[in-house]
């Protein structure tokens, strides 16, 4: 008796994991049957996505909207730290992430992604009069980074000490008031965010360029291969780099 309920709780233990660890992302049709894609969003990303009231507005949102009126379905945004935006996807627990979501092999192992739409760069951010003039000056300094980014990730790989946050607004408050030495952050942000005031200054030299993408859970081919051939014609008929210049920014084709 002992062995069968050592058995039956074994097998509980393998059914629970499995129930866990298998969780899959939504098919077209699930999607289509809802009538909505569920997107995963950290909305402080400028020009990408930002918030307008309660609305998520920017380059993403533009581009999801219209991908989704293709598929015939509703884009719903749902809003969290951009860290939360990856852990959820890998979980299922949305149909999408979007928020400036750079494709790299680490990511590739544990999520799928549409192709690449445009082509980004991390760069550095500094006080004006700042000593700092490149990548190479870091190497004693302090970063800061929004948590869970390539950012974050690329210069801890070069060696660079970081304090992350959640949101680059803090990250950049980081910065104005001398707790840190540098920001790093997507060039189009830095952009947006330096133009405020606050005497920052973006350095010449690029950290990295990358491309970015959608975001799905595993289990997703289907879905991804209809929103790859959505956006696929929105960047053939120039729609694409219509939404970029419609925020005032240069449109950099993958």
């Amino acid at each position: 008796m002992k062995k069968i309920i050592a058995l039956v709780l074994a097998l509980v233990m393998v059914a629970a994991c499995m129930t866990a660890c298998g969780a899959k992302g939504a098919t077209l049709k699930d999607v289509q049957k809802a009538g909505k894609l569920l997107i995963a969003t950290s909305p402080d990303f400028p020009p990408f996505e930002s918030l307008e009231g309660d609305a998520v507005v920017g380059i993403e949102p533009d581009i999801m909207k219209l991908i989704c009126d293709k598929l015939g379905v509703e884009a719903e945004f749902v809003q969290m730290d951009f860290d939360s935006v990856l852990i959820g996807i890998q979980a299922a627990k949305y149909d999408c992430a979007m928020s400036g979501i750079t494709v790299n092999p680490d990511r590739q192992k544990n999520m799928l992604f549409t192709d690449p739409y445009y082509n980004a760069a991390q760069v550095i951010v500094v006080a004006e009069g700042s000593p700092i003039t490149g990548k190479a000056d870091l190497a004693d300094k302090v970063v800061s980074v929004q948590t869970g980014t390539t950012a974050e990730s690329g210069c801890q790989d070069e060696g660079i000490k970081v304090q992350a946050f959640a949101a680059n607004a803090d990250a950049k408050a980081a910065l104005t008031t001398g707790k840190v030495d540098a920001w790093v952050v997507d060039n189009l942000t830095a952009i947006q965010m330096v133009e405020e005031g606050d005497g920052l200054v973006i350095l010449e030299e690029k950290m990295t360029e990358e491309p970015y993408a959608f975001a799905f859970a595993m289990g997703s081919e289907d879905l991804v291969a209809a929103i790859n051939d959505a956006l696929a014609e929105l960047v053939a008929d120039g729609t694409v780099e219509s939404i970029f210049a419609a925020h005032g920014e240069a449109y950099v084709k993958p």
